[in-house]
């Protein structure tokens, strides 16, 4: 991906890009403070409590120092011990006050951070969960949706902390700075230009290259997603056995560290830059400060400024460029965090595309007339080609249903549209003759039972993996068993030594692995678990043995008795159980009747049957 680098525009788009940038920036705050605020309410009270008390201190503490120092001068110079002491006495127990203040409220504000960052991260990650959930699939399938989660997710509990402690640390510098200001104004203008000018070049700089270093990372968004993936495959359990039997390791590796040189080299550059300037003005702005210094000295030397004062004024002198400096410091941090913030608020204001109707019908259970499918036609997102074209059908309540047809023909697209993962692009689907999008989508969902050829092997218990067909009934041992019972998962529970409160899966302690076929047979006890009328097997025994699949399909009508069932399938001993079969060819159904029908006609299924067939001769 490549683009114009901002440091080759002229100024004036520079200039155009600061400012909309910046607002962007600053636009995060009050969402930020929201997110710190509802992670952790106690600790942020605390945060601005300590903040406010820290701003105050320094200038009295400067302040008390001068006083300590010109009453010992005062003493000596009238030979008066005793008036020196108690007069010094007093300013040296407010400084000691002060200093028991300031280690108090520094330990409150680092507990509060610490308690803060220890609800921040799990509330952020919730957060980003739930709006996972609540996202249509679609998103999922689209990768630019994947370098938006990327980005949203990179050191999200971070960088939101950072810009509200930054917010924060700023609104104590400016309440302390002002004071200083105050002072030093008052006592000689020249000397707050020259300390506080020689330090805006090194604020511009390092907002520039904030903007630099945040282009560069959001923009290699899909790099790192790369990364992540390579190194995946070399240290996932579902890949390293080919990767090691194919000797893919060192051709992987290679790949990553192509992949992260191209980033690094241009991260590098900016770093080397970015340090060289600040280094120029470094020096420009430690220079600015030993000439006030000086002068400062001189005047003492000349006898208008006590030793007390010059003590005073060099602390003032010192801390009001620090702190200047760290204004600056804490305006481009806020600057590059709040740029960072922007990319998890656009996800997480990120909303559902497929409407929801706001007066729901009810679900009919059970079913009476069946599903239809009124001249249907789909295409994906962003894509031009029709996957589905003018699809009519009627599935009558209580038929099973096979689709049968080559990779890509639309069978699982299908399934999406009646399972309304997906909205049809043309026509309507209807139950009972009730359009699905007048169901609440939660409602459908809890009516069907669905397995797809790509169902989750959930690193849980076996009691999790089945009940999660039907979370409501999660804590039902009976239901549980009883769908083990019909999609096999019960023998398997005999075998393990915990039974059902085995973990399954090599990703944690004492889990057991299972083959593809038992982890098919948990998949198909999850979908039995719904207590709906439409059930929809896609690809159901694929990683099943022919004796078990004979075993299933024997008393496949007994589990599907009084429901409606949509069957995806390649293999024709188990399609021909079905009532009726619909053949698809890219994106329209060809044929449609009873496997001995079909057969019959001797076309297009007829051919597949033999050819399938013939194999087994």
């Amino acid at each position: 991906m490549t683009s114009t680098p901002e440091i080759s525009l002229p100024w004036r788009q520079r200039f155009a890009h600061w400012l909309t940038q910046s607002r962007e920036a600053v636009r995060t705050i009050p969402s930020a403070f929201k997110i710190i605020y509802s992670a952790d309410r106690v600790g942020t009270s605390i945060l601005i409590f300590s903040t406010a008390v820290s701003a105050a201190i320094p200038a009295i503490q400067a302040y008390a120092g001068g006083q300590i120092i010109d009453s010992v001068s005062k003493g000596i110079a009238l030979h008066d011990a005793m008036l020196a002491f108690n007069t010094s006495l007093h300013w040296i127990l407010i400084e000691f006050g002060l200093i028991i203040l300031t280690f108090v409220v520094g330990q409150l504000r680092s507990f509060a951070e610490h308690s803060i960052n220890a609800q921040l991260s799990f509330y952020i990650a919730t957060q980003m969960m739930q709006k996972s959930v609540e996202l249509d699939i679609q998103y999922f399938e689209d990768p630019t949706f994947y370098d938006s989660l990327q980005n949203a997710r990179r050191q999200a509990e971070f960088r939101a902390m950072a810009l509200v402690t930054g917010v924060f640390t700023i609104v104590q510098q400016t309440v302390t700075l002002t004071s200083f200001l105050v002072l030093v104004i008052r006592f000689q203008p020249w000397i707050a230009v020259v300390l506080f000018g020689a330090t805006i070049p090194a604020f511009i700089a390092q907002g520039r290259y904030s903007r630099l270093f945040f282009r560069l990372l959001t923009r290699r968004a899909p790099e790192f997603r790369q990364l992540r993936y390579l190194e995946e495959l070399v240290t996932s359990d579902k890949s390293i056995k080919e990767v090691r039997l194919f000797g893919l390791g060192k051709s992987i590796i290679d790949r990553y560290t192509t992949t992260f040189m191209q980033y690094f080299h241009e991260d590098i550059a900016i770093a080397r830059r970015q340090s060289l300037l600040g280094t120029v003005w470094g020096l420009i702005s430690t220079t600015s400060f030993y000439v006030s210094y000086g002068w400062v000295v001189w005047i003492t030397l000349s006898g208008n400024l006590t030793l007390g004062g010059l003590t005073f004024y060099t602390a003032i002198l010192r801390q009001s460029q620090t702190t200047f400096q760290g204004l600056f410091n804490s305006v481009n941090f806020i600057f590059e965090n709040g740029l960072f913030m922007t990319q998890l608020l656009d996800f997480m204001a990120l909303q559902p595309i497929m409407p929801q109707t706001k007066n729901p019908i009810a679900m009919p259970n059970p079913l009476v007339e069946g599903i239809t499918f009124h001249d249907i036609s789909f295409k994906y997102p962003g894509r031009d080609e029709w996957t589905l074209r003018h699809i009519d059908l009627h599935i009558k309540a209580g038929e099973t249903l096979a689709l049968v047809g080559l990779n890509g023909a639309g069978k699982t697209t299908l399934v999406k549209l009646i399972t309304r993962l997906y909205d049809p692009s043309e026509g309507k689907i209807t139950i009972d003759g009730i359009d699905l999008r007048d169901f609440a989508q939660d409602e459908l969902h809890k009516r069907i039972g669905v397995i797809f050829q790509d169902f989750v092997r959930y690193q849980m218990t076996l009691k999790d993996n089945i009940g999660f067909g039907n979370v409501e009934r999660m804590d039902d041992i009976a239901r549980i068993t009883h769908a083990a019972e019909d999609g096999g998962a019960a023998e398997i529970a005999a075998q393990l030594a915990h039974g059902y409160d085995t973990t399954l899966g090599r990703q944690f302690m004492d889990g057991r692995e299972l083959s593809g076929g038992q982890w098919q047979k948990i998949a198909l006890s999850r979908a039995f678990m719904r207590d709906g009328g439409i059930l929809i097997l896609d690809e159901p025994t694929a990683a099943l043995d022919a004796q078990r699949e004979h075993e299933i399909f024997q008393h496949f009508r007994e589990l599907t008795q009084d429901r409606t069932a949509i069957l995806i399938s390649h293999r024709f001993s188990t399609v021909r159980m079905a009532d009726r079969i619909a053949v698809l060819s890219d994106g329209a159904i060809v044929e449609l009747g009873s496997h001995a029908e079909l057969i019959a006609n001797n076309q297009r299924y007829a051919e597949l049957f033999e050819m399938q067939a013939s194999g087994y001769r």
